[in-house]
């Protein structure tokens, strides 16, 4: 697996790639957390793809400005960052508030974006509101590893308090349901099956 740095918007945006056949999937990760979580994923991936994750500016080890940047602003990043390392008709796989970027990248970049797989995608318009995902986050803890513990702490630290509530609130305001009848390319949804954030009637 290899590491590269590329300069987005003066910031310097950190990445991991399994160098495969194309097309190229480029994995985009949830709010608060980081590249972390999909780079086992990238790993047997490259097996059959190009595959890619990065590190959305201010996570892990992408740096970024001192004001946590909004959504659009995540998705221009994207977009800027597969200017800037030659990348096109790419297959974008967001996690949670992952998925809202990867669409949001779809909609007002579409000549750069081939497909589309939104894992988990976040929020479900009938418990939109802060206290409704935290029961729900509730509900779902019984079911994560506790492997992930760790890493998420981690990401956790490296963002910054008022980083990753600024993310969480940014997946809260962001109608992505909006958003889906402007996506002119085909679209994997994909939830886990005892997902509590993300039921079967959303998805």
């Amino acid at each position: 697996m290899q590491r590269s740095t590329t300069e987005v918007s003066g910031w310097p945006m950190a990445a991991w790639r399994n160098s495969g056949p194309r097309p190229s999937v480029v994995c985009v990760h949830g709010a608060g957390v980081s590249s972390r979580e999909f780079r086992p994923l990238i790993d047997g991936l490259g097996e059959l793809h190009d595959a890619w994750t990065i590190d959305l500016p201010g996570f892990g080890a992408s740096r970024g400005p001192g004001p946590p940047l909004g959504l659009r602003a995540l998705a221009d990043a994207v977009a800027e960052w597969l200017t800037a390392v030659d990348l096109d008709q790419v297959v974008l796989l967001g996690g949670s508030l992952g998925c809202q970027v990867a669409v949001d990248t779809a909609v007002r970049h579409p000549d750069r974006i081939a497909g589309l797989v939104l894992v988990g995608p976040t929020v479900d318009a009938a418990a939109r509101g802060f206290l409704r995902q935290l029961l729900r986050w509730g509900r779902n803890a019984p079911h994560e590893r506790l492997s992930m513990a760790p890493l998420n702490l981690a990401d956790y630290w490296d963002a910054g308090a008022g980083r990753v509530i600024s993310a969480f609130s940014e997946s809260l305001r962001d109608r992505i349901e909006d958003k889906l009848s402007y996506v002119h390319v085909p679209a994997l949804v994909v939830r886990g099956a005892k997902d509590v954030l993300v039921p079967q009637e959303w998805a």
